[in-house]
């Protein structure tokens, strides 16, 4: 049977209209359910039965119309009768060439989707375990007569995300009330009988400081992450002399007043290349590293800051000489909050976001980190950045 010869208007139609449909909603997806949904109806302006006859039950009913979902991203099945009678590159990928003609609920394995693939409604859900375990798709079934259009959305990434932002929420809300209890408590303690006792008033006040300045870091670690988040995709753009900011670094905790001041040994290449790097946010990530070592080192052992050449790059590297960290704790010492011993880091003044923040620096402009960690032995953190392409370094 020859097609309509409005067939192929109808079909440009229907994936304009699905251009149309993204610009204005700015949803490529909808876009593309759009044209799909669109070029299935110009497709189908035939009978079924006719367009059945000339392709089969297991072969496509127009070649237009499978070159046009396979240009889809998403895994799309077009059923008729419940049978499978065309599926796109991605459901193939997905559930196996032999889906095609196989009846829809046997193509598609999962209870919560043949139940969905058995009613006469358009259906919209969410499936777990398909192609994977720990797969989560999204599965919309839209209805047109006696054939049936079913798209699959990988939703993996985006639950991820969630679970990771809800996580976040709870630690950062987690670590916010604890200290904002004890200065409530502390001050209610304060306003009654207490504050008449100026040693014990002295004490309470010293802890109530100890703790805003606790909620003080946290927030600014918070919002520093944040920012940094956001400029993520951003990179920088501007020779910097690393070297000179190293020692200009090493140089402010040695006159911070700390009693581990004196354990910093810095040692720098003098021939160190330049970077491109944001100095603010490569500040941030010395402090950090020299920070933590000077905190989990031992007290009287060397905190040692080196700088040198690596494989045509710059390695920045902080070994300090304290416990050591256990090989299983390794991975995840750069997420958010994550902590080995909860008390002590709290103790010595740690919010849990350091070496997060350490991360998404080195990410942001390029870097490699790399951490490696001997128990009873001391812990290196190293940085290895790629040397500037130009070596004028501006301001």
């Amino acid at each position: 049977m020859r097609p309509s010869p409005r067939l192929p208007l109808a079909i440009a139609a229907a994936i304009v209209t699905g251009l149309a449909v993204g610009l204005l909603r700015a949803d490529w997806t909808a876009a593309a359910l759009a044209a799909v949904g669109g070029t299935v109806a110009a497709l189908l302006a035939r009978p079924v039965r006719e367009a059945i006859a000339d392709a089969g039950p297991a072969a496509p009913t127009e070649p237009a119309l499978a070159a046009v979902l396979d240009a889809v991203a998403d895994p799309v099945l077009v059923l008729t009768g419940g049978r499978v009678t065309l599926a796109n590159a991605a459901a193939r990928a997905l559930l196996g060439a032999h889906v095609v003609g196989e009846d829809a609920r046997v193509a598609i394995r999962h209870p919560d989707a043949a139940e969905a693939l058995a009613a006469d409604e358009p259906r919209d859900l969410e499936i777990a375990g398909l192609g994977a375990r720990d797969r989560l798709w999204r599965l919309v079934a839209a209805t047109g007569g006696d054939m049936r259009v079913v798209t699959l959305h990988d939703r993996t990434d985006n639950a991820a995300a969630e679970r990771m932002r809800v996580d976040f929420v709870a630690n950062a809300s987690h670590e916010l009330r604890t200290p904002l209890a004890s200065i409530i408590g502390y001050a209610e303690t304060l306003a009654d009988e207490a504050g008449d006792d100026p040693d014990l008033r002295r004490r309470f006040l010293r802890i109530v400081g100890d703790e805003a300045r606790r909620m003080q870091r946290l927030v600014e670690d918070l919002l520093s992450l944040s920012r940094i988040e956001a400029d993520k995709y951003r990179l920088p753009d501007q020779p910097l002399d690393l070297a000179l900011l190293i020692e200009e670094v090493c140089a402010e905790f040695a006159a911070a007043g700390d009693p581990r001041a004196g354990d910093v040994a810095c040692t720098v290449d003098p021939d160190l290349p330049p970077v491109t790097g944001d100095r603010a946010q490569l500040s941030q990530l010395l402090h950090n590293l020299v920070g933590n070592a000077m905190k989990y080192g031992r007290p009287g052992t060397p905190v040692i800051v080196t700088a040198g050449r690596h494989r045509g790059g710059v390695r920045v590297a902080v070994a300090d000489r304290g416990d050591g960290v256990a090989a299983e704790h390794l991975p995840r010492l750069t997420e958010r909050f994550y902590r080995i011993d909860a008390g002590r880091s709290r103790t010595v003044g740690g919010t849990g976001l350091g070496l997060a923040i350490v991360k998404h620096i080195a990410e942001r402009h390029r870097g490699r980190l790399d951490l490696q960690s001997t128990l009873g032995v001391g812990t290196t953190i190293a940085v290895t950045f790629p040397a500037a392409e130009s070596a004028v370094i501006k301001g």
